[in-house]
Protein backbone atom coordinates (compact mmCIF):
# COMPACT_ATOMS: atom_id res chain seq x y z
CA UNK A 1 0.00 0.00 0.00
CA UNK A 2 2.78 1.95 0.66
CA UNK A 3 4.14 1.91 -2.34
CA UNK A 4 0.98 2.90 -4.32
CA UNK A 5 0.83 5.90 -2.38
CA UNK A 6 4.78 6.58 -3.18
CA UNK A 7 4.12 6.17 -6.81
CA UNK A 8 1.20 8.44 -6.73
CA UNK A 9 3.18 11.04 -4.85
CA UNK A 10 6.15 10.54 -7.82
CA UNK A 11 3.45 10.96 -10.42
CA UNK A 12 1.71 13.89 -9.21
CA UNK A 13 5.22 15.46 -8.26
CA UNK A 14 6.18 15.06 -11.58
CA UNK A 15 3.10 16.09 -13.43
CA UNK A 16 3.23 19.09 -10.92
CA UNK A 17 7.15 20.03 -12.05
CA UNK A 18 6.12 19.47 -15.34
CA UNK A 19 3.55 22.23 -15.65
CA UNK A 20 5.92 24.19 -13.53
CA UNK A 21 9.02 23.79 -16.07
CA UNK A 22 7.04 24.50 -19.24
CA UNK A 23 5.52 27.75 -17.12
CA UNK A 24 9.28 28.71 -16.49
CA UNK A 25 10.46 27.90 -19.87
CA UNK A 26 7.38 29.81 -21.34
CA UNK A 27 8.28 32.89 -19.20
CA UNK A 28 11.92 32.73 -20.39
CA UNK A 29 11.06 32.22 -24.42
CA UNK A 30 8.49 35.14 -23.95
CA UNK A 31 11.35 37.34 -22.27
CA UNK A 32 13.80 36.59 -24.80
CA UNK A 33 11.41 37.68 -27.27
CA UNK A 34 10.49 40.71 -26.03
CA UNK A 35 14.54 41.67 -25.99
CA UNK A 36 14.84 40.05 -29.68
CA UNK A 37 11.88 42.66 -30.80
CA UNK A 38 13.76 45.35 -28.95
CA UNK A 39 16.95 45.01 -30.02
CA UNK A 40 15.45 44.57 -33.74
CA UNK A 41 13.67 47.66 -32.86
CA UNK A 42 16.93 49.46 -31.61
CA UNK A 43 19.05 48.50 -34.85
CA UNK A 44 16.05 49.42 -37.21
CA UNK A 45 15.85 52.63 -35.52
CA UNK A 46 19.69 53.38 -35.81
CA UNK A 47 19.50 51.86 -39.77
CA UNK A 48 17.24 54.46 -40.37
CA UNK A 49 19.04 57.23 -38.73
CA UNK A 50 22.16 56.27 -40.39
CA UNK A 51 19.99 56.15 -43.91
CA UNK A 52 18.66 59.52 -43.03
CA UNK A 53 22.54 60.65 -42.47
CA UNK A 54 23.88 59.33 -45.48
CA UNK A 55 21.04 60.68 -47.93
CA UNK A 56 21.39 64.16 -46.13
CA UNK A 57 25.41 63.69 -47.00
CA UNK A 58 24.95 62.66 -50.35
CA UNK A 59 22.75 65.47 -51.29
CA UNK A 60 25.22 68.10 -49.73
CA UNK A 61 27.72 66.68 -52.17
CA UNK A 62 25.34 66.68 -54.77
CA UNK A 63 24.70 70.18 -54.02
CA UNK A 64 28.17 71.25 -53.59
CA UNK A 65 29.37 69.45 -57.11
CA UNK A 66 26.27 71.53 -58.50
CA UNK A 67 27.88 74.51 -57.20
CA UNK A 68 31.51 73.78 -58.11
CA UNK A 69 29.72 72.97 -62.02
CA UNK A 70 27.99 76.23 -61.85
CA UNK A 71 30.91 78.37 -60.53
CA UNK A 72 33.14 76.38 -63.22
CA UNK A 73 30.56 77.31 -65.87
CA UNK A 74 30.59 81.16 -64.91
CA UNK A 75 34.28 81.09 -65.21
CA UNK A 76 34.28 79.96 -68.54
CA UNK A 77 31.34 82.05 -70.00
CA UNK A 78 33.15 84.86 -68.05
CA UNK A 79 36.09 83.98 -70.03
CA UNK A 80 34.48 83.54 -73.65
CA UNK A 81 32.83 86.72 -72.84
CA UNK A 82 36.15 88.57 -72.18
CA UNK A 83 37.43 87.01 -75.25
CA UNK A 84 34.71 87.77 -77.99
CA UNK A 85 35.44 91.03 -76.10
CA UNK A 86 38.85 91.39 -76.91
CA UNK A 87 38.19 90.62 -80.01
CA UNK A 88 35.86 93.12 -80.55
CA UNK A 89 38.28 96.06 -79.64
CA UNK A 90 40.85 94.56 -82.07
CA UNK A 91 38.59 94.15 -84.69
CA UNK A 92 37.31 97.79 -83.96
CA UNK A 93 41.13 99.02 -83.60
CA UNK A 94 42.13 97.71 -86.74
CA UNK A 95 38.90 99.35 -88.19
CA UNK A 96 39.82 102.51 -86.90
CA UNK A 97 44.03 101.98 -88.24
CA UNK A 98 42.11 100.84 -91.41
CA UNK A 99 39.93 104.57 -92.12
CA UNK A 100 43.44 106.31 -90.89
CA UNK A 101 45.16 104.68 -93.37
CA UNK A 102 42.62 105.42 -96.45
CA UNK A 103 42.17 108.99 -95.30
CA UNK A 104 46.08 109.11 -95.10
CA UNK A 105 46.40 108.00 -98.82
CA UNK A 106 43.74 110.24 -99.84
CA UNK A 107 45.66 113.47 -98.62
CA UNK A 108 48.78 112.28 -100.27
CA UNK A 109 46.89 111.35 -103.32
CA UNK A 110 45.89 115.34 -103.19
CA UNK A 111 49.52 116.56 -102.09
CA UNK A 112 50.80 114.43 -105.06
CA UNK A 113 48.41 115.63 -107.62
CA UNK A 114 49.04 119.01 -106.59
CA UNK A 115 52.58 118.33 -106.96
CA UNK A 116 52.20 116.61 -110.22
CA UNK A 117 50.26 119.91 -111.48
CA UNK A 118 53.20 122.28 -110.29
CA UNK A 119 55.67 120.55 -111.78
CA UNK A 120 53.44 120.31 -115.33
CA UNK A 121 53.40 123.80 -115.01
CA UNK A 122 57.05 124.62 -114.21
CA UNK A 123 58.02 122.18 -117.41
CA UNK A 124 55.90 124.02 -119.72
CA UNK A 125 57.73 127.24 -118.39
CA UNK A 126 61.20 125.94 -118.81
CA UNK A 127 60.27 124.67 -122.27
CA UNK A 128 59.16 128.15 -123.08
CA UNK A 129 62.30 129.56 -121.93
CA UNK A 130 64.33 127.04 -124.07
CA UNK A 131 62.74 127.52 -127.21
CA UNK A 132 63.26 131.33 -126.87
CA UNK A 133 66.60 130.58 -125.98
CA UNK A 134 67.14 128.84 -129.16
CA UNK A 135 65.42 131.04 -131.08
CA UNK A 136 67.54 133.86 -129.98
CA UNK A 137 70.93 131.62 -131.18
CA UNK A 138 69.40 130.74 -134.76
CA UNK A 139 68.70 134.67 -134.67
CA UNK A 140 72.46 135.68 -133.83
CA UNK A 141 74.41 132.65 -135.79
CA UNK A 142 71.52 132.50 -139.08
CA UNK A 143 71.47 128.71 -138.70
CA UNK A 144 68.30 126.67 -137.38
CA UNK A 145 69.36 124.12 -134.71
CA UNK A 146 69.70 121.31 -137.07
CA UNK A 147 71.59 122.96 -139.55
CA UNK A 148 74.22 123.90 -136.79
CA UNK A 149 73.98 120.21 -135.62
CA UNK A 150 75.00 118.70 -138.83
CA UNK A 151 77.41 121.53 -139.76
CA UNK A 152 79.45 120.31 -136.29
CA UNK A 153 79.04 116.26 -136.98
CA UNK A 154 80.71 116.75 -140.73
CA UNK A 155 83.41 118.44 -139.72
CA UNK A 156 84.10 116.02 -136.96
CA UNK A 157 83.33 112.75 -139.08
CA UNK A 158 85.91 114.39 -141.46
CA UNK A 159 88.94 114.63 -138.81
CA UNK A 160 87.90 111.42 -137.39
CA UNK A 161 87.56 109.19 -140.26
CA UNK A 162 91.32 108.80 -141.46
CA UNK A 163 92.31 108.13 -137.99
CA UNK A 164 89.50 105.72 -137.47
CA UNK A 165 90.57 103.42 -140.62
CA UNK A 166 94.35 103.62 -139.81
CA UNK A 167 93.28 102.17 -136.29
CA UNK A 168 91.49 99.77 -137.54
CA UNK A 169 93.74 98.45 -140.13
CA UNK A 170 96.16 98.43 -137.68
CA UNK A 171 95.08 96.96 -134.90
CA UNK A 172 93.07 94.03 -137.72
CA UNK A 173 96.64 93.26 -138.85
CA UNK A 174 98.05 92.42 -135.28
CA UNK A 175 94.95 90.74 -134.30
CA UNK A 176 94.69 88.39 -137.45
CA UNK A 177 98.86 88.24 -136.77
CA UNK A 178 98.41 86.74 -133.04
CA UNK A 179 94.82 85.73 -132.67
CA UNK A 180 95.26 82.59 -134.80
CA UNK A 181 98.32 81.33 -133.68
CA UNK A 182 97.79 82.14 -129.90
CA UNK A 183 94.26 80.69 -130.01
CA UNK A 184 95.64 77.50 -131.68
CA UNK A 185 98.52 77.04 -129.19
CA UNK A 186 95.88 77.58 -126.40
CA UNK A 187 93.64 74.56 -127.45
CA UNK A 188 96.69 72.47 -128.51
CA UNK A 189 98.14 73.04 -125.11
CA UNK A 190 94.64 71.84 -123.31
CA UNK A 191 94.09 68.98 -125.74
CA UNK A 192 97.93 67.45 -124.69
CA UNK A 193 97.49 68.44 -120.89
CA UNK A 194 94.28 66.59 -121.04
CA UNK A 195 93.96 63.63 -123.06
CA UNK A 196 91.74 60.85 -122.54
CA UNK A 197 90.86 57.37 -123.34
CA UNK A 198 87.49 56.94 -124.94
CA UNK A 199 85.02 53.93 -124.71
CA UNK A 200 81.50 54.24 -126.44
CA UNK A 201 78.92 52.84 -124.16
CA UNK A 202 76.38 49.96 -125.11
CA UNK A 203 73.02 49.51 -124.08
CA UNK A 204 73.87 45.71 -122.63
CA UNK A 205 75.60 44.55 -119.42
CA UNK A 206 76.89 40.31 -119.34
CA UNK A 207 76.83 39.24 -116.51
CA UNK A 208 79.28 36.17 -115.55
CA UNK A 209 78.00 33.03 -114.36
CA UNK A 210 80.01 29.80 -111.95
CA UNK A 211 78.06 27.08 -114.29
CA UNK A 212 75.26 26.74 -117.00
CA UNK A 213 73.00 25.38 -114.37
CA UNK A 214 72.55 28.20 -113.32
CA UNK A 215 70.88 29.74 -116.37
CA UNK A 216 67.59 26.74 -115.35
CA UNK A 217 67.37 28.33 -112.11
CA UNK A 218 67.32 32.34 -113.03
CA UNK A 219 64.73 31.07 -115.50
CA UNK A 220 62.41 29.02 -112.84
CA UNK A 221 59.41 27.19 -113.19
CA UNK A 222 57.40 28.32 -116.32
CA UNK A 223 59.82 31.09 -116.46
CA UNK A 224 58.30 33.14 -113.31
CA UNK A 225 61.73 34.03 -112.25
CA UNK A 226 62.95 35.72 -115.40
CA UNK A 227 59.78 37.07 -116.10
CA UNK A 228 59.44 38.64 -111.79
CA UNK A 229 63.38 40.62 -112.97
CA UNK A 230 62.59 41.76 -116.16
CA UNK A 231 59.15 43.15 -114.93
CA UNK A 232 60.44 44.78 -111.92
CA UNK A 233 63.84 46.05 -113.49
CA UNK A 234 61.63 46.94 -117.07
CA UNK A 235 65.38 45.30 -119.02
CA UNK A 236 65.30 42.20 -121.38
CA UNK A 237 67.45 39.23 -119.80
CA UNK A 238 69.21 37.70 -123.10
CA UNK A 239 69.92 33.79 -122.34
CA UNK A 240 70.81 32.25 -125.41
CA UNK A 241 73.95 29.74 -125.92
CA UNK A 242 76.37 31.74 -124.68
CA UNK A 243 78.61 29.72 -122.46
CA UNK A 244 78.44 31.03 -118.41
CA UNK A 245 77.38 34.53 -119.18
CA UNK A 246 73.41 36.19 -119.67
CA UNK A 247 73.33 39.17 -121.55
CA UNK A 248 70.80 42.06 -119.96
CA UNK A 249 70.00 44.68 -122.45
CA UNK A 250 68.23 47.81 -122.31
CA UNK A 251 68.37 51.61 -123.35
CA UNK A 252 67.82 52.91 -119.40
CA UNK A 253 71.69 52.58 -117.86
CA UNK A 254 69.78 52.89 -114.28
CA UNK A 255 67.88 50.15 -114.91
CA UNK A 256 70.58 48.07 -116.69
CA UNK A 257 72.55 48.51 -113.40
CA UNK A 258 69.91 47.49 -111.14
CA UNK A 259 69.55 44.46 -112.91
CA UNK A 260 73.39 43.67 -113.08
CA UNK A 261 73.74 44.25 -109.58
CA UNK A 262 70.50 42.40 -108.38
CA UNK A 263 70.97 39.22 -110.56
CA UNK A 264 74.54 39.09 -109.18
CA UNK A 265 73.51 39.09 -105.77
CA UNK A 266 70.79 36.30 -106.76
CA UNK A 267 73.93 34.27 -108.04
CA UNK A 268 75.72 34.72 -104.60
CA UNK A 269 72.85 33.98 -102.36
CA UNK A 270 72.05 31.01 -103.98
CA UNK A 271 67.84 31.72 -103.62
CA UNK A 272 66.55 32.50 -106.59
CA UNK A 273 62.75 32.75 -106.75
CA UNK A 274 60.09 35.95 -107.57
CA UNK A 275 60.17 36.64 -103.27
CA UNK A 276 64.06 36.86 -103.17
CA UNK A 277 64.33 38.79 -106.53
CA UNK A 278 61.77 41.43 -105.46
CA UNK A 279 64.05 41.90 -102.36
CA UNK A 280 67.11 41.64 -104.23
CA UNK A 281 65.98 44.47 -106.97
CA UNK A 282 64.74 47.29 -104.14
CA UNK A 283 68.60 46.39 -102.28
CA UNK A 284 69.93 46.94 -105.80
CA UNK A 285 68.24 50.45 -105.84
CA UNK A 286 69.30 51.45 -102.81
CA UNK A 287 73.00 50.42 -103.37
CA UNK A 288 72.55 52.46 -106.47
CA UNK A 289 71.59 55.57 -104.70
CA UNK A 290 74.65 55.33 -102.52
CA UNK A 291 76.89 54.95 -105.19
CA UNK A 292 75.11 57.74 -107.50
CA UNK A 293 76.28 60.08 -104.56
CA UNK A 294 79.31 59.02 -104.34
CA UNK A 295 80.02 59.21 -107.97
CA UNK A 296 79.04 63.01 -107.65
CA UNK A 297 81.26 63.76 -104.95
CA UNK A 298 84.47 62.14 -107.05
CA UNK A 299 83.84 64.14 -110.46
CA UNK A 300 83.28 67.42 -107.97
CA UNK A 301 86.68 66.19 -106.16
CA UNK A 302 88.72 65.13 -109.31
CA UNK A 303 87.25 68.60 -111.37
CA UNK A 304 88.63 70.63 -108.15
CA UNK A 305 84.84 72.02 -107.72
CA UNK A 306 83.71 72.61 -103.96
CA UNK A 307 80.72 74.24 -102.68
CA UNK A 308 78.27 72.44 -104.68
CA UNK A 309 74.73 71.82 -102.93
CA UNK A 310 74.24 68.06 -102.07
CA UNK A 311 71.44 67.49 -104.93
CA UNK A 312 73.07 68.67 -107.69
CA UNK A 313 76.17 66.34 -106.61
CA UNK A 314 73.46 63.77 -106.84
CA UNK A 315 72.61 64.78 -110.18
CA UNK A 316 76.15 64.78 -111.40
CA UNK A 317 76.13 61.28 -110.19
CA UNK A 318 73.72 60.48 -112.43
CA UNK A 319 75.39 61.02 -115.39
CA UNK A 320 77.69 58.55 -114.97
CA UNK A 321 74.76 56.15 -116.19
CA UNK A 322 73.94 59.08 -118.83
CA UNK A 323 75.07 58.41 -122.66
CA UNK A 324 75.56 61.14 -125.17
CA UNK A 325 75.85 59.51 -128.65
CA UNK A 326 77.30 56.99 -126.68
CA UNK A 327 80.17 59.15 -124.54
CA UNK A 328 79.76 58.82 -120.84
CA UNK A 329 78.34 62.03 -120.24
CA UNK A 330 79.98 62.60 -116.49
CA UNK A 331 83.71 61.26 -117.98
CA UNK A 332 82.55 64.28 -120.74
CA UNK A 333 82.00 67.05 -118.10
CA UNK A 334 84.81 66.14 -116.21
CA UNK A 335 87.25 66.74 -119.29
CA UNK A 336 85.23 69.89 -120.47
CA UNK A 337 85.95 71.01 -116.70
CA UNK A 338 90.04 70.46 -116.80
CA UNK A 339 89.83 71.85 -120.60
CA UNK A 340 87.99 74.78 -120.12
CA UNK A 341 90.50 75.33 -117.07
CA UNK A 342 93.56 74.60 -118.59
CA UNK A 343 92.88 77.19 -121.24
CA UNK A 344 91.17 80.22 -118.90
CA UNK A 345 94.88 79.51 -117.26
CA UNK A 346 96.41 80.60 -119.89
CA UNK A 347 94.39 83.48 -121.10
CA UNK A 348 94.56 84.52 -117.61
CA UNK A 349 90.99 84.40 -116.36
CA UNK A 350 89.53 82.90 -113.51
CA UNK A 351 90.09 79.15 -113.96
CA UNK A 352 87.51 78.13 -110.87
CA UNK A 353 84.60 79.81 -112.68
CA UNK A 354 85.88 78.11 -115.77
CA UNK A 355 86.09 74.33 -114.14
CA UNK A 356 82.64 75.36 -112.33
CA UNK A 357 81.09 76.00 -115.63
CA UNK A 358 82.55 73.02 -117.50
CA UNK A 359 81.49 70.76 -115.12
CA UNK A 360 77.77 71.82 -114.42
CA UNK A 361 77.60 72.19 -118.68
CA UNK A 362 75.49 69.29 -119.02
CA UNK A 363 73.58 68.57 -115.72
CA UNK A 364 70.36 68.80 -117.48
CA UNK A 365 71.13 65.58 -119.25
CA UNK A 366 70.45 64.39 -115.63
CA UNK A 367 66.57 65.00 -115.82
CA UNK A 368 65.64 65.30 -119.29
CA UNK A 369 64.32 61.66 -119.21
CA UNK A 370 62.01 63.09 -116.48
CA UNK A 371 61.15 66.84 -117.09
CA UNK A 372 59.97 68.43 -120.32
CA UNK A 373 62.61 70.83 -122.23
CA UNK A 374 65.92 70.71 -123.70
CA UNK A 375 68.82 69.62 -121.50
CA UNK A 376 70.31 72.79 -121.58
CA UNK A 377 66.76 74.67 -120.00
CA UNK A 378 66.55 72.43 -117.30
CA UNK A 379 70.32 72.34 -116.60
CA UNK A 380 69.38 76.44 -116.18
CA UNK A 381 66.05 76.35 -114.47
CA UNK A 382 68.00 73.49 -111.55
CA UNK A 383 71.39 76.00 -111.34
CA UNK A 384 68.60 79.09 -110.45
CA UNK A 385 67.17 77.07 -108.28
CA UNK A 386 70.08 75.92 -106.13
CA UNK A 387 71.15 79.83 -106.50
CA UNK A 388 74.50 79.34 -108.50
CA UNK A 389 77.24 81.77 -109.83
CA UNK A 390 75.69 84.28 -113.08
CA UNK A 391 78.47 83.73 -114.78
CA UNK A 392 78.30 79.85 -115.05
CA UNK A 393 74.19 80.37 -115.22
CA UNK A 394 75.23 81.90 -118.50
CA UNK A 395 77.84 79.80 -119.76
CA UNK A 396 75.50 76.38 -119.60
CA UNK A 397 72.89 78.52 -121.06
CA UNK A 398 75.38 79.26 -124.16
CA UNK A 399 77.39 76.39 -124.58
CA UNK A 400 75.55 75.25 -127.54
CA UNK A 401 74.81 78.81 -128.94
CA UNK A 402 71.16 79.38 -127.32
CA UNK A 403 72.13 82.76 -126.43
CA UNK A 404 75.27 84.84 -126.60
CA UNK A 405 77.83 84.23 -124.49
CA UNK A 406 78.19 87.13 -121.98
CA UNK A 407 81.77 86.13 -120.50
CA UNK A 408 84.90 84.51 -122.15
CA UNK A 409 84.77 81.92 -119.61
CA UNK A 410 81.51 80.86 -121.26
CA UNK A 411 83.36 81.02 -124.95
CA UNK A 412 85.90 78.58 -123.20
CA UNK A 413 82.98 75.50 -121.92
CA UNK A 414 81.61 75.85 -125.59
CA UNK A 415 85.06 75.54 -127.24
CA UNK A 416 85.77 72.51 -124.26
CA UNK A 417 82.71 70.70 -125.24
CA UNK A 418 83.64 70.64 -128.70
CA UNK A 419 86.95 69.50 -128.30
CA UNK A 420 85.61 66.69 -125.58
CA UNK A 421 83.07 65.56 -127.82
CA UNK A 422 84.99 65.83 -131.29
CA UNK A 423 87.76 63.61 -130.36
CA UNK A 424 87.89 60.43 -132.66
CA UNK A 425 85.77 57.61 -131.23
CA UNK A 426 84.15 59.54 -128.00
CA UNK A 427 80.34 59.70 -130.00
CA UNK A 428 78.52 57.45 -131.87
CA UNK A 429 75.19 58.90 -134.00
CA UNK A 430 73.56 55.73 -134.36
CA UNK A 431 72.90 54.45 -129.80
CA UNK A 432 72.01 58.21 -129.45
CA UNK A 433 69.36 57.86 -131.67
CA UNK A 434 68.14 54.49 -131.03
CA UNK A 435 68.11 55.79 -127.48
CA UNK A 436 65.39 58.78 -128.05
CA UNK A 437 63.13 56.28 -130.06
CA UNK A 438 62.79 54.42 -127.09
CA UNK A 439 62.58 57.16 -124.67
CA UNK A 440 59.63 58.15 -127.10
CA UNK A 441 58.34 54.48 -126.77
CA UNK A 442 57.64 54.72 -122.89
CA UNK A 443 56.38 58.38 -123.23
CA UNK A 444 53.65 57.24 -125.70
CA UNK A 445 52.91 54.47 -123.15
CA UNK A 446 53.31 56.87 -119.58
CA UNK A 447 50.74 59.43 -121.22
CA UNK A 448 47.99 56.90 -121.24
CA UNK A 449 45.30 57.16 -117.91
CA UNK A 450 46.02 54.47 -114.99
CA UNK A 451 49.54 52.90 -116.48
CA UNK A 452 51.84 52.51 -113.29
CA UNK A 453 55.16 51.96 -115.47
CA UNK A 454 56.42 51.14 -118.43
CA UNK A 455 59.44 49.73 -120.21
CA UNK A 456 60.97 49.04 -123.74
CA UNK A 457 62.42 46.42 -124.41
CA UNK A 458 63.71 43.57 -126.86
CA UNK A 459 65.57 47.12 -128.57
CA UNK A 460 62.48 48.61 -129.22
CA UNK A 461 60.39 45.69 -130.48
CA UNK A 462 58.22 45.27 -127.41
CA UNK A 463 56.52 47.67 -124.95
CA UNK A 464 55.96 46.63 -121.56
CA UNK A 465 53.43 48.25 -119.85
CA UNK A 466 51.80 47.78 -116.08
CA UNK A 467 48.33 48.89 -115.76
CA UNK A 468 47.56 49.66 -111.86
CA UNK A 469 44.79 47.10 -111.19
CA UNK A 470 42.41 49.15 -109.17
CA UNK A 471 42.17 51.51 -112.22
CA UNK A 472 41.98 49.39 -115.61
CA UNK A 473 39.90 46.07 -115.46
CA UNK A 474 40.65 43.22 -117.87
CA UNK A 475 38.16 44.57 -120.30
CA UNK A 476 39.64 47.47 -120.68
CA UNK A 477 42.95 46.26 -120.98
CA UNK A 478 41.98 45.25 -125.03
CA UNK A 479 41.10 48.68 -125.57
CA UNK A 480 43.82 49.97 -124.22
CA UNK A 481 46.70 47.83 -125.92
CA UNK A 482 44.67 48.65 -129.65
CA UNK A 483 44.94 52.73 -128.56
CA UNK A 484 48.50 52.43 -127.40
CA UNK A 485 49.48 50.75 -130.85
CA UNK A 486 47.74 53.07 -132.75
CA UNK A 487 49.08 56.22 -131.15
CA UNK A 488 52.72 54.58 -131.82
CA UNK A 489 51.56 54.03 -135.60
CA UNK A 490 50.64 57.28 -135.83
CA UNK A 491 53.90 59.28 -134.18
CA UNK A 492 56.61 57.18 -134.19
CA UNK A 493 58.99 55.84 -137.31
CA UNK A 494 60.45 52.47 -136.80
CA UNK A 495 61.40 48.83 -138.60
CA UNK A 496 59.35 45.91 -138.75
CA UNK A 497 56.63 45.97 -135.64
CA UNK A 498 56.19 46.94 -132.34
CA UNK A 499 54.35 44.28 -129.48
CA UNK A 500 52.53 45.83 -127.21
CA UNK A 501 52.58 43.87 -123.54
CA UNK A 502 49.83 45.07 -121.01
CA UNK A 503 50.28 43.55 -117.52
CA UNK A 504 47.69 43.88 -115.09
CA UNK A 505 48.36 42.04 -111.40
CA UNK A 506 46.18 41.85 -108.40
CA UNK A 507 48.25 40.66 -105.27
CA UNK A 508 46.66 39.89 -102.13
CA UNK A 509 48.47 39.43 -98.88
CA UNK A 510 47.69 38.45 -95.02
CA UNK A 511 49.57 37.48 -91.91
CA UNK A 512 48.27 34.33 -89.95
CA UNK A 513 48.63 35.62 -85.96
Amino acid sequence: MDIIINIAIFLISAVIFTFVGFAIRKKIAESKMKSAENEAKRILELASKEAENRKKEEIYKAQEEIMSSRKELDQEIRERRGEVQRQENRLIQKEENLENKINNLERREKELQVKIEENENKTKQLDEIKNKGLQELEKISRLSQEEAKKQLLLEMEKQITVEKANLLKDLEQKAKETADKSAKEIISYAIQKCAADHTSETTVSIVSLPNDDMKGRIIGREGRNIKTLETLTGIDLIIDDTPEAVVISGFDPLRREIAKMALEKLINDGRIHPAKIEEMVEKSREELEQTIKEEGERAAMEAGVVGLHPDIIKLLGKLKYRTSYGQNVLNHSVEVSNLARIMAEELGLDPKIARRAGLLHDIGKALDHDMEGTHVEIGVDVLKKYKENEIVINAVQAHHGDVEPQTIEAVLVQAADAISASRPGARRETLEAYIKRLQQLEEIADSFEGVDKSFAIQAGREIRIIVKPEKISDSEMTLMARDVAKKVEGEMDYPGQIKVNIIRETRVVDYAK
